[in-house]
């Protein structure tokens, strides 16, 4: 189970990214709770590092703020999902869930933009009403794709002027 390997590291980087390093939550106890989690999943087992880590690798690949709400979002719930199979008359899991679930609350944007991401791919492409609808909208989705990039240019642009690099 290397899902605990990495825990601390997460929820130090979804804190640290959100502004949640709060006195609520306590980053020494947390530790020790994650401690107690490694060793009741066993995961100093020699497996654990097999394929390398299975969500710090992913999160380099999200550096925007509302990207890494997405991906932090998806996370989190996976690791609340592992929780719930776990012996919850554990202090040390309680803990873990209730810190989980109230960064889940504050990345909640997160989880509607993952269903909204899951909805598209479960389109019907090859339906004929799909494919109108679709063809309806490509003008509005250029648009949008347009004003997105100008105003990134606009910003580069900015951002080179008033640098003396």
């Amino acid at each position: 189970m290397a899902f605990q390997t990495y825990s601390l590291l997460v929820l130090s980087v979804i804190m640290i990214s959100f502004g949640h390093v709060e006195n609520r939550l306590n980053l020494l106890q947390l530790q020790n709770d994650i401690d107690k989690l490694k060793a009741d999943f066993n995961s100093s087992h020699s497996d654990v590092a097999d394929g390398g880590p299975i969500f710090t690798e992913k999160l380099s690949n999200w550096t925007e703020r509302n990207e890494k709400r997405i991906i932090l979002s998806q996370i989190i719930s996976m690791y609340l999902k592992m929780l719930e199979k776990t012996d919850r008359s554990k202090a040390h899991v309680r803990n873990i869930s209730e810190e989980l679930h109230t960064l889940k609350e504050s990345l909640s944007d997160g989880s509607k933009k993952i269903k909204d991401l899951n909805d598209l791919t479960k389109l019907q492409m090859s339906d004929l009403k799909i494919q109108r609808k679709a063809v309806n909208e490509l003008f509005s989705v250029l648009q949008k794709l347009g004003d997105t990039s100008s105003s990134h240019k606009r910003k580069r642009s900015q951002f080179q002027r008033l640098c003396k690099c």
